[in-house]
């Protein structure tokens, strides 16, 4: 059984830098794409910053050169750094990964349980 643990989210000023980490739990499967999304209140979740396995990015315009996304594909783990945070960037984020148990060619989309990132003034 694969999951998806998030950590790191929390309170920072504007101008601040946070971490967020996410590991795939259990053992037997293949990764294909990693992502962060993000669901602030009242609006839809949107996606933040991708990275595929063999380590392509891509961003939203409104963090691009602000965030970046990394990940570790022996530790399965995928981080997303947060820099110059806005007041705008609160909202709730949610590590999403395509992952394969191995020896099925199907990837299945997995979701995080969301960690709350707010930015104060």
């Amino acid at each position: 059984q694969v999951q998806l643990v998030e950590s790191g989210g929390g309170l920072v000023q504007a101008g601040g830098s946070l971490r967020l980490s996410c590991a795939a739990s259990g053992s037997g499967f293949s990764i294909n794409y990693m992502a962060w999304y993000r669901q602030a209140p009242g609006k839809q979740r949107e996606l933040v910053a991708t990275i595929i396995s063999g380590g392509r990015r891509n961003y939203a315009d409104s963090v691009k050169g602000r965030f970046t996304i990394s990940r570790d594909n022996v530790k399965n783990t995928v981080d997303l750094q947060m820099n110059s945070l806005k007041l705008e960037d609160t909202a709730v984020y949610y590590c999403n990964a395509e992952i394969a148990p191995l020896g099925v060619s199907k990837y299945f989309r997995y979701w995080g349980q969301g960690t709350q990132v707010t930015v104060s003034s």
